[in-house]
């Protein structure tokens, strides 16, 4: 299905070199505030209390986290949480102190200073649930890397293998960049949707890795560059349809779907964004630069796809 054909190839690899020195330089940002800030863990991997504590106005947050911190507790985190009348309260878990003793004490303390303090939800977790939840969600992103590789390199060549995977990371860093950056809470959802972003990029570079490789069967006389551009372009019309509704569907959950559900679609669509993007200027200039050719992709033996077959071709 096309909404429409573009009849002349974009020259896209033309500018790989300034388009992936932009990445590289966002790349760069991100880790430095992944090791300058680092990233907000939510209390599912550090343990802890959470709390969530409504107010009929808004709040003054140093005020409230004074309040808190007077009843000798360290390393408080207080935050609006969706509006300024509500706040996300985080209290590290400390030993001989139960977490239902800490709530208790902690409304208190806010009702005493404001009586319309209302406490909606509070959930506590373990420090070595944490601490095993933290190992297990970095084992997951491993198995979903190393998967990644071994189909492409099974599908396609190694070289497209190495680029997707390189692409792949590059969406990931940035993701988690920007939620070391704006200090936005990093919880088991976002882990879920930076796996899931691994897996959409993937799917997206699969696509015009298919493409290039009917390209080179099927047009003899062009070199990589321009197979390459013409592979991009031919399934513009797909990507746009295609990430299009899923954008519009993570968007609906980013402004309706409330606040448990906000950080987990602000997750995707970065990841979807920054996706498109590396499959396009990432991951094809690496196969690029790798110098992938036409005998890295046609087996011997295998007969020449028929250019005038309407049905040959990658599937957009």
């Amino acid at each position: 299905m096309e909404f429409f054909k573009i009849r002349k190839d974009i020259p896209f690899m033309r500018h790989a070199l300034a388009f992936n020195l932009v990445s590289f330089i966002t790349f760069l940002l991100a880790v430095f505030f992944l090791f300058s800030k680092g990233l907000n863990l939510s209390v599912e991997f550090t343990g802890g209390t959470l709390m969530e504590v409504a107010y009929s106005h808004p709040v003054d947050l140093n005020q409230a986290r004074g309040k808190i911190e007077a009843l000798g507790f360290k390393d408080v985190q207080v935050q609006n949480f969706g509006t300024a009348s509500d706040i996300l309260i985080r209290l590290p878990a400390s030993k001989g102190v139960s977490a239902a003793s800490q709530n208790e004490s902690v409304i208190l303390a806010l009702k005493q200073a404001d009586p319309t303090a209302d406490l909606r939800r509070t959930e506590f977790v373990g420090p070595q649930v944490g601490d095993e939840l933290a190992v297990d969600g970095l084992k997951a992103l491993a198995f979903v890397v190393v998967g990644i590789m071994l189909y492409l390199a099974v599908r396609f060549e190694w070289k497209f293998s190495v680029a997707a995977i390189v692409a792949n990371l590059h969406d990931v860093i940035i993701i988690l960049g920007f939620f070391a950056f704006f200090q936005w809470e990093f919880s088991l959802p976002v882990l879920a949707a930076v796996l899931a972003v691994l897996g959409y990029s993937v799917n997206e570079s699969v696509v015009i890795f298919d493409r290039i490789r009917e390209n080179f069967r099927r047009y003899r006389k062009m070199n990589t560059i321009e197979i390459i551009d013409n592979a991009i372009t031919s399934t513009m019309s797909r990507t746009i349809i295609t990430h299009g509704c899923t954008q519009l569907m993570v968007l609906s959950m980013l402004l309706f779907g409330g606040p448990t559900l906000h950080y987990f679609a602000l997750a995707l669509t970065i990841g979807i964004l920054f996706g498109i993007y590396s499959s396009v200027f990432v991951a094809a200039a690496i196969a690029m630069w790798l110098g992938i050719q036409r005998e890295d992709l046609m087996k011997p033996g295998k007969g020449e796809v028929d250019p005038n077959d309407p049905n040959s071709g990658a599937v957009v």
